[in-house]
C-alpha cells in the first residue's frame, strides 16, 4: 500500500534548516527577477529584440526535463516512506539523470550564446538571461549533489519508512530548484 504523499501534522517536510536555506534562496531570485522585470519595463523593445535570440525550444525541453526529475523525486519520497530503499534510491538516480539531461542542454545554449559573440556585457538583457540562467545552472548542480548524498545515503541503508528526514531535505531543495526555472523560463524566454 502506498503511503500517502502529505504530513498530517502540518509540519514543513525535510529538515528546518533546509527551509531557511530555501527561503533565503527564493529570496535571492525574487530581488533578481525584480531587478530582471525594471529594467525589462526601461527598455522593452531591446529587451523583446534580444529575447528572440534565445532558443525557446531548449528552454521548454528544459522545463519538461525539470519537471519530470521533480516527478522522479516525489517518487522517491514517496518509496522511503513505503520502507523501500531500493525503489528510492532508483528514483534519486532518475531524477539526477534527468538534472544532467538540463545541464547538458543548458550548456549548448551557453555555448551557442558565447560563440555567436554574445557575453554579459552585450547589453542589458543578456547580462540578466546570463546570469540568472548561470545562477540557477549552479543550483542544479548544488541539487544534484545534495541529491547523490541522499542516493548513497539510501543506498547505504541510512533511511527508512519511520527515518527519512534527509530524503525529504533533499526533495525539498529540488523542488525550489525547479520552482525558480518555472518562473524564470517564461520570465526571460516568454514574456514579451
Amino acid at each position: 500500500m502506498d503511503t500517502p504523499l502529505h504530513d498530517d501534522t502540518g509540519a514543513l517536510p525535510g529538515d528546518f534548516a533546509i527551509w531557511i536555506f530555501i527561503f533565503a534562496e527564493l529570496l535571492v531570485f525574487g530581488v533578481f527577477f525584480l531587478a530582471y522585470a525594471f529594467a525589462r519595463a526601461n527598455n522593452v523593445e531591446l529587451f523583446n529584440e534580444s529575447q528572440l535570440q534565445l532558443d525557446r525550444i531548449s528552454g521548454a525541453a528544459n522545463t519538461l526535463v525539470l519537471i519530470t526529475s521533480s516527478y522522479f523525486v516525489v517518487r522517491a519520497v514517496a518509496a522511503i516512506r513505503d520502507d523501500d530503499s531500493r525503489r528510492c534510491v532508483h528514483w534519486l538516480a532518475a531524477a539526477i539523470g534527468m538534472g544532467s539531461v538540463f545541464l547538458v542542454i543548458k550548456m549548448f545554449e551557453f555555448a551557442d550564446k558565447f560563440s555567436a559573440g554574445i557575453s554579459l556585457s552585450t547589453n542589458t538583457f543578456f547580462m540578466f538571461y546570463l546570469s540568472l540562467t548561470f545562477f540557477h545552472f549552479m543550483h542544479v548542480i548544488l541539487g544534484m549533489v545534495i541529491l547523490a548524498a541522499v542516493l548513497f545515503k539510501a543506498r547505504s541503508g541510512g533511511y527508512s519508512a519511520a527515518s527519512h528526514i534527509g530524503v525529504e531535505t533533499g526533495a525539498s531543495y529540488w523542488h525550489m530548484v525547479d520552482l525558480v526555472w518555472l518562473i524564470l523560463f517564461p520570465l526571460v524566454y516568454v514574456i514579451h
